[in-house]
């Protein structure tokens, strides 16, 4: 035998362990691709979907491997007793959360905009697993605390996954109501009549039709020509009339309350808002989150995931509310959306009202107007990104891109084939269309760049919630054994320590800028440094109270005290967070 042979074993694993260590370092079987963590503690494919039972398995995960970053917390139940999950993410370590200005994030308080909650995961997966590693990162977690609230809607979430559904529903939680008013709740919802898991469209074949095959694509219907019939009539989605009132799936086990219509700014009942329930937070979810946001004004910054549509939509929700937007605070939106507008293309800022539909009771400005955070609403998923064409116009889910989309990139995985059925009370029908997994949420392989973009997002609007810094502090003698302290307070950041809105609705304390450690006679505002001009504080003069300290600029506060050598400073902001330096 040839001895060469008995060497090829020991050569290739002397070749395996040089692969695997030079100079050194070991060598790992990838490459890292840029903005992506290296080597993730916390493996997650971010190309699918995950249940609560799913998502729950990733925070514990993420608990585990980063403590010192991610803690977990329930704050509240839902209809159902789910729990309402919250992540805190922050350097836990370097002072308490609570002194730090905060980024409020929700997703799925609608039940079928199910990828809400997996970019809002992603933003604290990618916080975490990127701190130490990314300047950037680190310096935001110990400046900052993101709460984020990946579901709050977790009955709904489990309804849309799990049962049959459309992919415009269910919109609400589970709590079933009696929507049709015949004193019977929920009796007459969908029907998966094929039991293929989803609700379709029914069509039955008449010569009197409106709409005809498309003669592009046999799978879509397009309307017939004026002055012409088509071939089919539309009869809805899949169901049977199972009340006997002429009307299909008009009373839904899940009930057609909206908890984004719960808000207590500018509620309105249900015969003016639909979707509205009894009073103005109505609903545990709702409330829980109310609480939580009462009990944390720090929270300085908000964005609420929904879909769809590829939006960045800032309040007001009702035309009524526009003298509510001040110039000041329209102006701090105006620069974050347009970033927006670059960061994720294919999304358009736009004010809700005007360029959307009318809201009554919405979150978005239940936490502008009441707690006096810059509120943005994202609206996941643009027709844009199917072909990266800026669709005209606006279309539900049945325009020809998506067809095309599905045809060419999905293989037809999207869509149920219209096959025939014989209805009870329509006889002969054809069911087929859009599966749930499409239309509104994103294909997975389009999922983790919007994820990464719409994070990309939140974090630049994080990091412009105020950021305090003592720019300086000096103290110069003036005789008779006083000492004139001087302290320039600025923050370096878009976000003020109060919106506008704050200010005229007295919202939130002012911030306090104490002087500690010396015996103050005097304390004041200074208005123009170099004419000397102030305003003097005689009541309490060591903690001067500043009502704003806007974004981009500096506050300036002196003190007369007798002289000592151990004086401190200490800000105190509720959206500023809490700041020390010594003389």
């Amino acid at each position: 035998m040839n001895k060469f042979l008995f060497l090829i074993p020991f050569i290739a694993i002397m070749a395996s362990a040089t692969a695997q260590q030079q100079d050194g370092r070991a060598v790992e079987n990838f490459f890292k691709a840029s903005g992506t963590p290296v080597n993730p503690k916390v493996q997650v494919s971010w190309n699918r979907y995950y249940t609560n039972d799913g998502l729950y398995e990733i925070y514990q995960k993420l608990v585990a491997a980063y403590p010192e970053l991610i803690n977990l917390q329930s704050i509240g139940k839902s209809y159902e007793g789910k729990e309402l999950w919250l992540l805190t993410v922050s350097n836990l370590q370097n002072k308490p959360h609570t002194e730090k200005p905060a980024f409020w994030i929700d997703g799925n308080i609608h039940a079928n905009e199910i990828q809400t909650a997996e970019v809002s995961l992603y933003t604290a997966w990618y916080l975490v697993e990127n701190y130490g590693q990314n300047k950037f990162i680190t310096d935001l977690l110990d400046e900052k605390v993101f709460y984020i609230m990946p579901v709050m809607n977790p009955d709904g979430r489990d309804h849309y996954m799990n049962e049959p559904n459309t992919f415009s529903t269910p919109r609400s939680g589970t709590m079933t109501l009696d929507d049709d008013g015949d004193g019977i709740a929920g009796e007459d919802g969908f029907d998966d009549l094929n039991e293929d898991g989803h609700i379709t469209q029914m069509r039955r074949r008449t010569p009197f039709g409106q709409w005809r095959t498309d003669p592009n694509d046999p799978r879509r219907m397009v309307q017939a020509r004026p002055g012409e019939f088509g071939e089919w009539e539309l009869l809805g989605w899949e169901g049977i009339d199972r009340d006997g009132d002429g009307r299909l799936n008009e009373d839904s086990e899940a009930g057609s309350y909206d908890h984004n219509r719960d808000w207590g700014w500018n509620w309105q009942p249900d015969y003016v808002q639909r979707g509205a329930y009894l009073y103005p937070f109505s609903l545990p979810e709702t409330r829980a989150v109310r609480d939580f946001a009462l009990n944390h004004p720090n929270i300085a910054g908000v964005i609420t995931h929904h879909n769809t549509g590829g939006m960045l939509l800032r309040g007001p929700g009702a035309a009524e509310d526009t003298k509510y937007y001040l110039r000041e605070d329209t102006r701090v939106y105006d620069a974050l959306g347009e970033v927006g507008e670059r960061i994720i293309p294919g999304y358009d800022y736009l004010e809700l009202h005007k360029d959307l539909y009318t809201v009554y009771g919405g979150q978005i400005d239940w936490f502008h107007m009441k707690r006096g955070a810059f509120t943005f609403t994202s609206e996941m998923f643009s027709r844009y990104f199917l072909f990266n064409e800026k669709p005209e116009g606006w279309s539900w889910g049945f325009g020809e891109e998506f067809f095309e989309f599905d045809k060419y990139l999905l293989f037809e995985d999207a869509f149920v084939p219209w096959e025939d059925y014989d209805h009870p009370q329509f006889g002969e029908i054809q069911i087929g269309g859009f599966k749930k997994n499409f239309i509104r949420i994103n294909p997975g392989f389009l999922l983790e760049q919007e994820l990464h973009r719409l994070t990309a997002f939140s974090l630049f609007y994080a990091h412009h919630t105020p950021h305090l810094e003592i720019a300086e502090l000096s103290a110069r003698d003036i005789g008779d054994g006083l000492q004139e302290v001087i302290a320039v307070v600025a923050n370096t950041r878009l976000i003020p320590t109060h919106a506008g809105i704050d200010l005229k609705f007295n919202i939130e304390r002012p911030n306090y800028i104490h002087l500690e450690g010396g015996n103050v006679l005097a304390g004041m505002r200074v208005i123009n440094r170099d004419l000397n001009l102030v305003e003097e504080q005689k009541l309490n003069p060591s903690v001067i109270e500043v009502d704003n300290i806007p974004g981009m600029s500096t506050v300036t506060v002196k003190w007369i005290v007798e002289s000592s050598s151990n004086i401190s400073v200490k800000v105190d902001s509720a959206k500023g967070g809490v700041i020390r330096k010594d003389l």
